[in-house]
This record gives C-alpha cells, sequence and structure tokens, in this order.
C-alpha cells in the first residue's frame, strides 16, 4: 500500500526503492544511476504510485492522487539519498514540502535522529548542477506543534542565479529585479520579477494588489495554463525560457509586516497549494526588494502559511530555514 502524506495541502507518496522493483520498475541500486536513467522508470513509477485506480477518480481532481513521489531512502542509516519525482517524470532538485514529507517518513520508521541534524541528499538530472543537492533536516516544535526546520543555505539573485536568458532589467523600490515579457505578456502587472536560487530555480513576480494574484482556478484554465506551462517547463513540454531547465513561478504580495501572500505554480507540476521552496524563495525575494527584514516571515499559501527564518550577515542573506509538518494520510 502507498503511504502518502500531507504537507500544508502538498501531497507526495514514500516509497522505497525495493517497492518499485517489486512492481517490476528496474530502479538501479544506487540513487544517482537512478537519477540519470529517470527516463526509463520514472512515468511507470508515477503510474503505479500516483495514478488513480480506474474509476475512482473524483469529478474535476488532478490527473494524479498526489503531487510526486518521495523515492528513498537508498540506505539504512544518514545520510540518506533520495529522489523527488514530478507528475510529469522529471526529477526536482528540491522540494521543501517533499523533505519535510520524508523526513516524517523517515522518523516513523526510526530512521531519523531525534536531537541532531540529518542530512539528506536529492540526487536530479538537471543539466546545470548534477551533483545532489544537500538539506540539514532537524527535529522542532514550534507552538506546540511537531515538525522540522530545513536549513537550506544561502539563496542567490538574479537571472545568472538561474541561467536565465532574454530578460531586461528593472527596478522596484529602487532595486533591480528582471522584467521577463512572457510574463507580462500574460497579465501587464506581472512586470517586475526576482529571481531566486535555493537549490532549486524561482521567478517571485511581485505583484502590489491582491487582483493581480492568480487563483489556481485560473492556472488550471487552458490559456493560462498554457501560457504559464511554456515559461515553467522545459522543453519538450514547455519552451524552456526564459530558462532551459525550466522554472518554479511565484507571485506575491506584501499584506502586512513579515507577512505575504503567495501563489504557486510549480515546474513539473503545475499550479499548487504549496510549496516550501517556493515559500523561501518568496521571503528571500520580499527581502531582496525591502519588504521585509531578516528574521521571521510568514508566507500565505492556499494550502497554509509557512515560517520562513531569514539570516543576514553583512547586509547578505546568509542562511534560509523552513519549518515544514507532515501528517500521514488515511
Amino acid at each position: 500500500m502507498t503511504r502518502m502524506y500531507d504537507a500544508r495541502g502538498n501531497i507526495y507518496a514514500v516509497v522505497m526503492p525495493d517497492a518499485l522493483r517489486g512492481c517490476g520498475i528496474d530502479l538501479p541500486e544506487q540513487a544517482s544511476l537512478a537519477a540519470q536513467s529517470r527516463g526509463a522508470w520514472a512515468s511507470s513509477a508515477i503510474e503505479a504510485f500516483c495514478g488513480w485506480v480506474p474509476g475512482t477518480q473524483p469529478p474535476g481532481s488532478k490527473a494524479h492522487r498526489c503531487d510526486g513521489l518521495l523515492v528513498g531512502p537508498f540506505q539504512s542509516s544518514p545520510p540518506f539519498d533520495l529522489l523527488i519525482v514530478n507528475t510529469d517524470g522529471t526529477l526536482a532538485e528540491r522540494s521543501g514540502n517533499g523533505l519535510t514529507i520524508f523526513s516524517q517518513a523517515l522518523g516513523e520508521q526510526g530512521l531519523m535522529p531525534t536531537k541532531e541534524a540529518c542530512q539528506l541528499r536529492v540526487h536530479h538530472d538537471k543539466s546545470d548542477a548534477l551533483s545532489p543537492v544537500e538539506t540539514s533536516v532537524k527535529p522542532a516544535e514550534i507552538d506546540g506543534v511537531q515538525g522540522f526546520w530545513l536549513d537550506l543555505g544561502r539563496p542567490s539573485f538574479g537571472p545568472e542565479a538561474v541561467a536565465a536568458q532574454g530578460v531586461e532589467p528593472v527596478t522596484l523600490n529602487g532595486r533591480e529585479v528582471s522584467h521577463v515579457r512572457r510574463l507580462s505578456a500574460l497579465d501587464p502587472a506581472w512586470n517586475r520579477s526576482q529571481f531566486v536560487r535555493i537549490g532549486n530555480p524561482h521567478c517571485v513576480t511581485l505583484v502590489t494588489g491582491a487582483d493581480a494574484l492568480p487563483s489556481n482556478a485560473q492556472m488550471r484554465e487552458s490559456a493560462l495554463a498554457n501560457g504559464l506551462t511554456r515559461i515553467a517547463y522545459a522543453l519538450p513540454i514547455g519552451a524552456g525560457q526564459p530558462c532551459a531547465a525550466g522554472v518554479n513561478l511565484q507571485w506575491a504580495m506584501l499584506e502586512s509586516e513579515g507577512r505575504i501572500v503567495a501563489r504557486v505554480f510549480e515546474r513539473g507540476e503545475g499550479p499548487t497549494a504549496s510549496s516550501g521552496t517556493s515559500a523561501s524563495a518568496v521571503a528571500c525575494a520580499a527581502w531582496r526588494v525591502g519588504w521585509v527584514t531578516a528574521g521571521e516571515v510568514k508566507v500565505v499559501m492556499p494550502g497554509g502559511t509557512a515560517p520562513i527564518l531569514l539570516e543576514e550577515l553583512d547586509g547578505e542573506l546568509s542562511r534560509v530555514r523552513l519549518f515544514g509538518t507532515a501528517r500521514l494520510m488515511g
């Protein structure tokens, strides 16, 4: 039976490598080799573990039961290797909610240290960086809620951080950001964006009014969905522009001091209720343009609110931490 977990409305199935092999899916023994050969097995794994049983798909639901598949661990002790498989069969370099769910699953298996930090290594096949993306995870409690702090490291900013091409420099609050013509062609209000890399690439579009925040329902409508897919997804599904490897899209609005409202369209998935790395990128982008200061920032998404901790050193962001919780479904 597939074990599915929910983290702020983001649902992932967690599957041991042997479970895939037991279904006849030829998964290599090493995570690095599995990542490099994902074209041979990933789509089959998604259909086997994320697809609806025939006749059970509720009307109006997503094409799959969950937002992706977490394959791992490949070891019995830390550090732990894993793969994050999007529902289109591609691999993600990092997912805050996915890593939170994976940490919860490790804890239930008795593998997660209870007091010390644990290293998770996500293997992927992106051409811009083939080495695994590492995240330090530590159990924690906030306001009586048990969860995990994910240390996402130091962010980088600007088109060069995500290998974006064909964008133009503009300013917001006297800070340089980017104009992505493909976005502003969809909505003129989407004309100020901040590129952020936190182990994976993000394009945060900064807006001043709630009417410029697209709803998930709007992002699923064919015309807008097609336009956003061409921007967010790599070839052959998208256009790979402005980023050849694709980019996660977010929209952010400053609601009040230290509180940002956001929407998310993920590369490889589409509109989603929440995303941990997207929330972290939104907080970083808000800091970059002077909307928030270092310290705790709350990012509000349809699936829930993510507490983000921004650490500053010598006028630069030195570290980003994300607090996440997850629950077993069913």
